[in-house]
């Protein structure tokens, strides 16, 4: 990767994102817990949440992660609350589809869209996906 790819890739706004994350750290009493780890990058993101009425009702998220990993999971922390299991689960294939091409993932999750970057960089792709897939993991326990 060329120090130019490394600059459109992590942009102002993606470390602006990386460097203010919602909803940081753990909850006292969670009703749910995943953790998910990036085996290439070895970033790591543990959920934790409360499910009331079938909307995610607490959340909270530590995350260990590059920039990128660090965005995404800013992104999902901006919207979470009220999601329910199947909104997330239709946000994270939406990611999914979104890194391989695809258009970005609908309202509210439409914020992914500064992650299109990194498209190009599929060694990237399993760290951004985390945040999602965390908290998924934790939505369908």
């Amino acid at each position: 990767m060329s120090d130019s790819d490394l600059i459109s890739l992590y942009s102002g706004r993606i470390l602006q994102l990386a460097a203010a994350i919602p909803h940081l750290g753990r909850l006292p009493a969670p009703g749910a817990t995943a953790k998910k780890r990036s085996p290439l990058c070895g970033s790591t993101i543990t959920v934790d949440l409360v499910m009331r009425d079938g909307q995610v009702a607490e959340f909270a998220q530590d995350v260990k992660a590059c920039a990128l990993g660090q965005a995404s999971a800013a992104v999902l922390g901006a919207v979470v609350i009220g999601r329910s299991r199947a909104e997330l689960e239709a946000a994270r294939d939406q990611l999914r589809a979104m890194l391989l091409g695809g258009p970005v993932p609908e309202a509210p999750f439409d914020g992914y869209e500064v992650l299109t970057p990194a498209r190009d960089y599929k060694n990237r792709h399993a760290s951004i996906l985390l945040a999602l897939e965390a908290v998924c993991a934790a939505a369908g326990q």
